[in-house]
């Protein structure tokens, strides 16, 4: 059984633990705020441009010039895996949620027949991946340094895999980051950017349009910055999503310090009790003695 030094060592070392998880729900809650609304003001121009982009990939397709962004190698031997994940712990299920999604399809992919390789975009992410999957890690992009992420971020990261498609290093491409839905609730997502898969689900019906150049010409324009887009707007899904998740393991952590902070101080309290129960029992036995 503890002491009662023990116990009054550990409640304020549970109470000090208390404060820091405190304080970072203070901190992920102010972050949050700021990332929902730039991961949901991005999302109207990505639903709009990906609208406009499915109808001029369908009329290109259509007519066979489709560019190779889009209309692929022609293979479907060698995938490559965007993992994107935070570079901090400390956020519940947040980089696990993805990376079990990742290794999921490696794994499919693997079984297949098929040759993975992975690129990851965070530090936990990498620490999980590579203990099963680090020969197949081709590259690592550390944000660690980046205070707030930027389009400008997203152009390098797809700057890196234009350049190794044009090398013909893989035939498909797919980026797995988590969708902001609530502050509890993050949805693991798996998008394929090359060949280009472009959703007009999520946008109204897009009005005809008289294109000048070509499609073909247009296409080839937009298509590197459809793959720039699609990553920017899950590196902002996953900035909102790794506050959310953050402040609600803290939050949960806090309440959880508090908990077993009453149950020691109730155990203090009953060691306590207990020794000066002992102490006036010696006391009483002794006088009787006397």
């Amino acid at each position: 059984m503890p002491s009662l030094k023990d116990l009054r060592i550990r409640i304020d070392s549970v109470k000090s633990t208390r404060k820091i998880t405190k304080a970072m729900q203070m901190v992920a809650a102010a972050k949050l705020r700021r990332a929902q609304e730039e991961a949901e003001n991005a999302r109207p121009y990505t639903e709009r441009f990906n609208a406009v982009m499915a109808g001029l990939s369908a009329s290109a397709m259509a007519s066979g010039q489709g560019p190779k962004l889009l209309a692929g190698t022609g293979r479907d031997d060698v995938h490559l895996l965007l993992v994107m994940t935070a570079e901090r712990g400390l956020c519940g299920g947040f980089n696990s949620s993805i990376v079990r999604l990742a290794k999921a399809k490696a794994q499919e992919l693997v079984k297949a027949g098929k040759t993975v390789k992975i690129i990851t975009v965070g530090k936990k992410g990498r620490e999980q991946l590579k203990r099963e999957f680090g020969d197949r890690i081709v590259d690592h992009v550390d944000l660690s340094a980046v205070k707030r992420v930027g389009y400008a971020n997203a152009q390098n990261i797809a700057r890196n895999i234009l350049a190794r498609f044009d090398a013909g290093e893989f035939d498909v491409a797919t980026i797995f980051f988590n969708t902001f839905k609530t502050v509890i609730a993050q949805e693991p997502t798996a998008v394929q950017v090359i060949p280009a898969r472009f959703d007009s689900s999520g946008s109204d019906a897009v009005p005809f349009y008289d294109h000048e150049p070509d499609e073909e010409a247009i296409l080839n324009t937009l298509l590197p910055r459809g793959v720039a887009t699609q990553i920017f707007s899950g590196l902002l899904e996953n900035g909102a999503s790794e506050q959310g998740a953050r402040m609600s393991a803290m939050d949960s952590a806090t309440r959880n310090a508090g908990e077993m902070i009453d149950k020691l101080t109730i155990q203090f309290n009953r060691s306590r009790q207990a020794v000066i129960t002992n102490e006036l029992i010696e006391i009483i036995s002794g006088a009787e003695a006397l």
